[in-house]
């Protein structure tokens, strides 16, 4: 009796694991399991949403870089045609200012020089230092221009001034034989004001223009002879008296020390000479003191 009991029961105890424990742990296990990849294609999705947000970032990042490089381009390309204009501006200068061309020479990197630093002790530039720096570069460069533009002006108004201003003597060769202010006419014997200078010479020797300028007179006038005036701005205006020959006409556009007339004795003169007069802002001037001017 008690080996078909004992037997009896584990029987019952079998059915019972074949009916109730086996089926509930695989219930069990297909939750975990479902949990398990519910859980894993949460994290999935999560990581892909991840993966794609950082994809952007780095696609926003390399179109930044790309403008940025882009306007870094530009911004040297600028600098580069300031660097020209202001190396042709330098060069002008130093020819306008007769400058040393070795000491200011715009075509070679200035000499620099000093001692190495340390090691570890170099200083790395970061990107809104370098363009920062290279904004401080660009308006230093603009300031610079600036400045060297006014001493161009400063010397094209010199030289300028220089040009128009009559300056040495009105032939190559010869010599005074009258200077202005009173003296005694030599057809009326009589103390008269003498408006110019009077340079004599040789026949037809050369008159030249002591300033550039327009040819505004080149013709006969009474008590000039033959007569040609130039009218050279500011003020001025230059007159040469009783040639033999006109070489410009009216209108003409002449330079200081070119050739106009060939010395005569034309008019109400006693020989061959040239009647300088100096005139400026419409009275007659000494022209001794432009006559002892030099260029």
């Amino acid at each position: 009796m008690t080996n078909l009991n004992l037997g009896h029961g584990k029987s019952l105890i079998l059915v019972l694991l074949l009916l109730v424990v086996i089926p509930a742990l695989g219930l069990m296990s297909g939750y975990w399991l479902g949990a398990i990849q519910q859980r894993n294609q949460v994290v999935s999705q999560e990581l892909k949403m991840e993966l794609l947000s950082q994809r952007e970032h780095i696609n926003r990042v390399a179109r930044q870089a790309g403008e940025d490089m882009k306007g870094l381009t530009v911004r040297l390309g600028q600098l580069q045609a300031q660097a020209v204009r202001l190396n042709a501006l330098g060069r002008r200068l130093v020819e306008a200012g007769k400058l040393d061309k070795d000491e200011f020479d715009f075509s070679i990197i200035p000499a620099q020089g000093g001692p190495a630093n340390e090691p570890g002790l170099v200083q790395q530039v970061s990107p809104p230092d370098f363009l920062q720096a290279l904004e401080q570069l660009t308006t230093e460069l603009k300031q610079q221009e600036s400045q060297l533009r006014v001493i161009e002006s400063f010397y094209m108004d010199r030289d300028l001034r220089r040009e128009v201003s009559p300056a040495g003597r009105p032939i190559k060769s010869g010599w005074i034989s009258s200077y202005y202010g009173l003296r005694t006419d030599p057809f009326s014997g009589t103390r008269e004001h003498h408006k110019g200078m009077d340079f004599a010479g040789k026949l037809g020797a050369d008159v030249i223009t002591t300033a550039g300028g327009m040819v505004t007179w080149s013709g006969d006038r009474y008590g000039y002879g033959l007569m040609i005036e130039v009218n050279h701005g500011s003020g001025y205006i230059t007159r040469y008296g009783h040639n033999k020959e006109a070489l410009v006409k009216v209108g003409d556009m002449v330079t200081q020390g070119q050739v106009i007339a060939h010395m005569g004795s034309s008019g109400r003169s006693t020989g061959p000479h040239v009647h300088y007069e100096v005139h400026y802002k419409g009275r007659t001037v000494d022209p001794g003191k432009y006559v002892l001017t030099s260029r």
